[in-house]
This record gives C-alpha cells, structure tokens and sequence, in this order.
C-alpha cells in the first residue's frame, strides 16, 4: 500500500530535515517506536536498527536512510518479512520561509493475513507519524515568526 501525507510547517527545511534524521529520539516521540540505534554512517548513507510494535507485539528491523540535508531523504529496509518497505521525505522551502513537507510511505509486507493489518493501518499510522514530527518540532524549536504563514495541513492523498 501507498499513502502520501503534506503538510505546511513554519519551521525550515533544515529543521525538519534534522529532525526526522535523528532516528535515536523516535522512542521519545513515535509512540510505536520501542528503540532506535545508528548502527552505522558513510557518507550520505545512515543504518539503523529499529524496533517498533505496541504491547506484546514487537518486530525488530534494519533500514537503510540515503540523506540530501535538507532536502530529501529516503528510507528502505530489505528485512525478510517485507516485501517492500520505502519512505520518502521530502522538504521543499515555501514563500513564507516554512517548509512543505511531504511523507510518501509504501508498505507491503510478505504475510497476506499482516498484510490486512498492515494495509488498514498505514494512511492513520503515516498522519500519527507526521503530526508526532510536528509536535517534537515545536517542541525542539518553538513557533517561528513568519510572514504570511498558513499553518493548515493540506490532507494527505492516496496514489
């Protein structure tokens, strides 16, 4: 399944970009993140060992993060139990001096009964993903004082 979500932030590209990077914070903001660890950097390339789950349900993966700070970023995992795993960010400067953020999410996994689960869940996680980035944004750097500044999420959209 795919599933795209937008949003306007009045924060920079740089910001986001950061923020999003910083895989070991997830367990204090993504309430499904259990832990985060960079395992390794080269270059424009991160590794991370992630584990993500709620109750006794727990999967522990490694993605692979190609960073263009500030961007774009794109995240895969070649774990066995998906078949496909790909998120994209990307963070385009707006006139006002914010950010448009976009959040592109494919997701399919190799078991047709999580698959089920996984499809029904995968545009409500994305939203939950991109406002919890949103609110550790305001967390972290404050509210910015733009011009012009529309603070409305435009909706997410389906492919």
């Amino acid at each position: 399944m795919k599933y795209v979500e937008r949003i306007h932030s009045r924060h920079t590209s740089a910001q986001l970009f950061d923020l999003v990077a910083d895989v070991e914070q997830y367990p204090n903001f993504i309430p499904w993140v259990i832990s985060a660890r960079v395992t390794g950097r080269k270059d424009n390339t991160m590794w991370t060992d992630m584990t993500m789950g709620t109750g006794f349900l727990r999967k522990q993966f490694t993605t692979v993060a190609s960073l263009d700070r500030p961007r774009r970023m794109e995240i895969v995992s070649h774990d066995p139990v998906f078949e496909k795993f790909e998120q994209i960010w990307t963070f385009d400067p707006a006139a006002d001096g914010g950010t448009d953020v976009e959040c592109q999410v494919e997701l399919s996994v190799r078991s047709a009964i999580l698959q089920v689960v996984v499809g029904v869940s995968v545009a409500e996680s994305t939203k939950a993903m991109v406002r919890a980035y949103m609110r550790q944004a305001q967390r972290l750097y404050g509210t910015p004082r733009l011009s012009s500044v529309s603070n409305q999420a435009r909706p997410g959209e389906r492919l």
